[in-house]
């Protein structure tokens, strides 16, 4: 199934540059779509990319049930998507922009940032798990 998924991932972004020539990066996409954002993208695209986010993995869901857990902290959940936010921004984009277009492109940027948020990834596992929150 993460096969397919990384297909279909794949598929978005090649669509969204090929199609339209534009990066399908999602915190990009999200500010677009609630209005914080400005850029080429139209609104409507935006909205209809971010939409289809979650509606796609609740087709899946229903398709082939998962088993999805969260941490039991609300407050390591908000401190961790305050994080991620703030890396995004820091960062000029995310995993789907640097990660996927980014790195498909060849692009140094991208590869520097790409290294960078994996490290930090790595390095907040092993901290949590010292620190026994997971």
């Amino acid at each position: 199934m993460g096969f397919l998924g990384g297909l279909l991932i794949g598929l978005a972004g090649a669509v969204m540059l090929l199609g339209l020539g534009r990066i399908a990066g999602v915190s990009g996409l999200a500010a677009r779509a609630i209005g914080l954002g400005s850029g080429m993208d139209s609104r409507a695209i935006a909205l209809a990319f971010i939409l289809g986010l979650p509606l796609g993995g609740a087709l899946v869901a229903v398709v082939r049930p998962v088993s999805i857990t969260f941490p039991s902290s609300v407050v390591v959940l908000v401190v961790g998507g305050l994080l991620v936010g703030f890396g995004t921004r820091l960062g000029s984009g995310c995993t789907s922009g640097h990660g996927v277009c980014g790195l498909s492109r060849l692009s140094l940027r991208s590869m520097t940032a790409t290294a960078l948020f994996m490290a930090a990834g790595f390095a907040t596992v092993a901290a949590m798990r010292a620190l026994g929150w997971t």
